[in-house]
């Protein structure tokens, strides 16, 4: 069951728009046709403003609710609005038709519309499944059940099961990876490329386990794996084993060891011990979607590169994922960051599309210059 709403937006000629009398004829025109598909429409409330235009609130048996704004501007939006039981057929689809057209098309008509579209029925309620890319643009998902959903002290986690994608890791309410996703480990270790057997490594984060699971098929000497949330690697065991086999079932094997702490504590105690590494994976969280860089998520990722550089043996790499290769500004911004560390340090970059993130994602590769 789901609340279904319909989205209209029509641009008319904003000399029809201009004053309230214009807005009132543009209003009676719609509210007729309306009529044809909501033969019971009745208007519970009507404003009207000099700056903002005509508003109105009408309503089916109070039930189908549908709100109309007329801006002045000469944008017109209409929004329907219904609750559907589950096994209830919808009552208004947004290809409904009348006299064998569109109501979109039947409404521009009327209207005498510069544009008009209809958007696909959004669907709230019921399962989560709508969520946002990188640049902030909504991706709709084939979401059809959670699976498991909890809150750690640190953040909401979620995992929901796609009919294309398999089982996703949501962190608060982000994609992170799906069943779908090898290509996103593959990249991120650059398989086929690097060389990881007989390899000391750190990850650092890495709690759904993928990034491990794939490195220990390397044959590497050691790997240590930092990561905060004990609740991420105990849902991710059990519901993404696809990704991660069964490396979360033990903290510590002669292959590799998992703490659970504060990936930067630990930093430090291996900064203090002398501790050096071949590789250090940044598998934490992505370049924040601001246009300067500050705040604490860039200061904690300032602190990751001060901390990582220096358990990093002078032939090694740093290796970590970025975001969304349409994110131009906040990627030039790490890009800014990595230039300013001393030692100075060199990068380069790779790219994948990855599944359940439905865009194409930008990788680091980082070594002393």
């Amino acid at each position: 069951m789901a609340a279904q709403t319909i989205l209209f937006d029509f641009t008319l000629d904003k000399d029809k728009t201009v004053d309230e009398k214009q807005r009132q004829e543009v209003a009676k025109v719609l509210r007729n046709e309306l009529e044809h598909v909501f033969p019971q429409l009745e208007l519970a409330y009507t404003m009207e403003s000099p700056e903002n235009g005509y508003f109105a609130v009408l309503h089916e048996n109070k039930d189908t609710v549908i709100t109309c704004r007329i801006f002045r501007h000469g944008l017109l939006t209409l929004n329907v609005e219904y609750f559907l039981p589950d096994g209830k057929e919808p009552s208004l689809s947004f290809d409904v038709r009348r006299n064998g057209k569109s109501l979109e098309k039947v409404l521009a008509l009327k209207l005498n519309s510069i544009k008009g579209q209809r958007l696909p029925t959004l669907k709230r309620g019921d399962v989560p499944r709508y969520f946002i890319s990188s640049d902030e643009r909504i991706i709709e998902y084939d979401i059809d059940k959670v699976v498991y959903e909890a809150r750690s002290p640190f953040q909401k986690i979620q995992i929901m099961h796609s009919k294309t994608l398999g089982n996703m890791l949501l962190l608060d309410e982000l994609q992170n990876i799906a069943e779908s996703d090898l290509i996103y480990t593959e990249t991120l270790m650059c398989r086929g490329v690097e060389n990881y057997e007989g390899k000391e490594i750190c990850i650092l984060g890495g709690g759904d386990g993928a990034l491990l699971y794939e490195l220990l098929k390397e044959k590497p000497k050691h790997v240590v794996m930092l990561e905060i949330d004990e609740l991420v690697m105990q849902a991710c065991n059990k519901h993404l084993s696809v990704i991660c086999g069964d490396v979360l079932e033990k903290r510590k094997t002669d292959q590799y060891e998992i703490i659970v702490g504060d990936c930067v504590d630990y930093l430090k105690k291996f900064i203090a011990e002398g501790r050096k590494f071949d590789y250090v994976f940044g598998d934490l969280t992505d370049i924040p979607i601001t246009d300067t860089p500050v705040g604490e998520t860039w200061d904690f990722i300032r602190t990751i590169f001060e901390h990582s550089f220096k358990v990093l043996k002078q032939d090694g790499k740093f290796l970590t994922h970025g975001n969304g290769s349409t994110c131009v500004v906040q990627l030039r911004l790490f890009e800014e960051q990595l230039n300013l560390l001393s030692p100075k340090v060199k990068f380069s970059t790779t790219k994948a599309f990855v599944p359940s993130f439905m865009e194409e994602w930008l990788f680091y590769q980082v070594t002393f210059a």
